[in-house]
Order: structure tokens, then sequence, then C-alpha cells
């Protein structure tokens, strides 16, 4: 099922398509294959996995160069080729993510994937014969999916992308292989390069969470459509982040660095903090809620695309708890890329992204105070690669996120349409 190329929504029919997994490990072809209805694309996924710290050069076909990544500092590694590149990576479970395609003018594949085996266990045990991403479904949307959020406890997810003036809900098929576009929820802002975030308040009736700005936030209930909740103002912040924090409760980020805590019982009051982190040269910002900082509750990690990085306690946005410098050589070419993420099994790490082809960990009890200069804790500079004559022709990281049960483990993806999935050693073992 598709989304329509307009703002007059859906349309019906799937389009056909195969994608294969290739296992290049020097296996044999061991292709999987998803098959659409209606016929085949001949697009595959090409993957190419390196357990541990024997990763070798990158396998003919698959890209230019050989591939560049410290032998020490990982307990495990893969590397794989997508057919395009994705800005999502949304976990359902802790076995699979659903990654999508982001491009104007095309067809965008969206798939369910299912980690390779041995991504699954505990323990390393050694080789398995799987060592690929299975594709569990799949499904096409006629436009660039920028966000896409799954609903708990259920099989439906939420997209939003340009146009930016309706969400697509979609279903994973039970007894198929098929995501099938189901309806659409409007959005009535005419913002023409602009797109709605979007966050899932989960309940036994889901709400959709969606804004262009601070005027257009939104609370929808999923099956009915109707406002639960809205902000009732004039502001024209644009925003950048949405989080869902409990069942009344959520965050925003405009692009300014504005910062909010909203609790939907109550008429719009949110705790703010309304203006960037001191010394910081301005530009674009993002935000995550998590971890515990050196407080007992939880911290707002706020990023900007100049590399500035304030840690805020959710009990009182208007003094940041910190500010440092990260350690990027350059801003940020593409700030609507700019990540930061708290990771969810250590309480004081966090990690960031958009600045070049890396990802940067951090331990924020590292931190001291205002101003300072932050050395990360580990760096992934497995999408960096050397063309012919040497040069570095790294691409830009779109997205990462964090396995939600394996404390060190991210999945990384890049423009470049590669996908990574690494377990970092503390070499420090401070968090």
């Amino acid at each position: 099922g598709t989304g329509s190329d307009s703002c007059h929504g859906a349309r019906g029919g799937l389009a056909g398509g195969v994608v294969a997994l290739v296992n290049s490990v020097g296996l044999g072809p061991g292709l999987r294959a998803w098959a659409g209805a209606g016929g085949a694309r001949g697009e595959s996924w090409r993957a190419w996995g390196g357990a541990g710290r024997g990763a070798g050069p990158r396998l003919p076909g698959l890209g230019h160069g050989a591939f560049l990544w410290a032998q020490v500092g990982y307990q495990d590694f893969h590397a794989f080729d997508l057919s395009e590149a994705t800005r999502v990576l949304e976990w359902i479970g802790d076995k699979g993510v659903f990654v999508a395609g982001y491009e104007s003018r095309k067809k965008n594949e969206i798939l369910h994937l299912t980690l390779p085996f041995r991504l699954s266990v505990k323990e390393n045990q050694g080789l398995f014969p799987e060592r690929d991403f299975k594709v569990r479904h799949g499904g096409f949307s006629d436009r660039p999916v920028f966000d896409l959020k799954h609903v708990p406890d259920t099989r439906l997810l939420v997209t939003s992308g340009l146009p930016g003036c309706y969400l697509q809900v979609w279903q994973v098929a039970e007894d198929s292989d098929v995501i099938q576009a189901v309806s659409t929820i409007a959005v009535h802002e005419k913002e023409g390069h602009l797109w709605p975030r979007v966050a899932i308040f989960s309940s036994v009736a889901p709400g959709i969470l969606h804004g262009v700005r601070l005027s257009s936030l939104k609370v929808v209930d999923l099956e009915s459509q109707k406002t639960m909740y809205t902000s009732g103002v004039s502001d024209s912040d644009e925003l950048s982040s949405l989080q869902v924090l409990d069942a009344h409760t959520f965050a925003f980020c405009c692009t300014s660095g504005r910062l909010g805590l909203v609790d939907t019982r109550q008429k719009w009051a949110p705790s703010e903090n309304l203006s960037p982190c001191p010394g910081s040269g301005g530009g674009r910002w993002c935000a995550e809620v998590g971890g515990r900082g050196r407080g007992p509750g939880p911290h707002i990690a706020s990023l900007g695309s100049d590399g500035h990085l304030c840690l805020l306690d959710c009990r009182d946005l208007s003094h940041p708890e910190s500010s440092v410098q990260c350690a990027v050589s350059t801003p940020s070419p593409a700030p609507e890329l700019l990540r930061v993420t708290w990771a969810p099994g250590l309480d004081n790490c966090l990690a960031i992204s958009g600045f070049d082809g890396t990802v940067q960990v951090y331990d924020v009890m590292s931190w001291d105070g205002m101003g300072g200069q932050a050395e990360p804790l580990f760096t992934h500079r497995g999408h960096v690669f050397l063309d012919g004559n040497g040069i570095d022709t790294a691409p830009l990281v779109t997205t990462h996120t964090w396995h939600p049960q394996k404390p060190r483990t991210l999945l990384s993806a890049a423009s470049d349409a590669s996908l990574h999935v690494w377990d970092w050693v503390d070499l420090r073992a401070s968090c």
C-alpha cells in the first residue's frame, strides 16, 4: 500500500518487489527474498558481515576501497549494505527493526528486518549459519519517509515525510509479508518544506502526538482521529523533536534550542528553557530525555549543530547542569540529521551523530561544569572509507539507535546506504 504523492490521502495497490539478502562472507549466495504482490523489482539488499575483531575488506561490488576500522574496541561488528539509505531505525521488540527510504520522486521501501541470530543471543557463542538480516515484511511509500514510529503492542506504524500535509498509518500484516497503508491523519499546516514530528502515546487507545511548530502541536486518537489535546498557542517556533515520557507527559525541542515538558492533563503551561545553552554558537538543536546525569532523575541532553551539548535536569530546566563542546571538526552539514540518544542500559552514556561519518559515545559523568571540551569515550568510524587516492570519502551518518537490551550495542546508518551493528568496548569500564 502506498501513500499519495499529494495531500489527498492514500490510494490502494502495493507495488511488487523482491528484496534479497545476500550472505557474502564466503558461505555461498545464501539468498533470502521477500516477494511482494505483483512481480519483481530486481533490487537487492546486499549484506556483508564480519563478526568480532577480524572483519576484512569490503567485498567486490559493495563499494569502493577498503573498510577502515580499529581492530580493538569492538566486542562485535557487522556491516550491511541496503538498497537505499534510511533516516529511520525503529525497534519492534529487541530482535526487529524498521528501515525506510527517504528519496524524493520515487517509491521508497519500508522494511521490517530481523537481526541475525548471533545478534539475538546474549553471549558470543561462536559462528552461526544465520549472519544476515532477514526481511520479514515490506511495503512501498510514494513519498520519502523522514520519521517512522511503531505503535507499541500493535502491528501499526505511523510515518511522516514530504509533502507534510498528512501522516500515513500502516499495518504490518499478520498472515502475509506485506506492510499495507491503511489510513492517513490530516495535518492542516501549509508548510511546503517542513514535515511533522511524531511521537506515540501508548495506551489502550493510542494517541499520535504531532506538529510542525508549537502552534500546531496536538494529540490525535489513532482510531477515531479526534483531537485529544492541542497547544492552543500561536507560537511559530519550529519543532525538531518530540518525545513521549509517560501516559500524560511529553517533551519538545525546537530548532532554536527551546526545550519544554508538557502535561496534557493541563492547559498549555510547559516547564521550559527558552534559549540555547550559554556559550553556544546558535544553529539548529535536537534533544532527548533519558539517563540520570549527576542527579537522581531523568535529564535532557540538548545537541546543537555546532557540536555544543547541554545537560539539563528535568526538575529545573532554567539552569543547565553542564555544557560542553563535543569533539567535532566542523558544524553539521545537514542539521536535520542531528541525533543525540541516551543509552537505555547505561545511566550516564549517550551517543551523537549527524556531523560526519562517525558516531561518538560520551560519558556525561566525565564532564566538568560549563564550557569545557569533551572527549568521546568511543568513536565508531566504521562508515569511513578511502577512495583510490587515499582520500577520506566518509558519508554522513543519517541516524543511530541503541539496542534495547544489549547495553553497548548500537545500530547506525549512513547516506551511502550502509547499515552497521556494533558492540563497543568501554576500556575505562566507567559507564
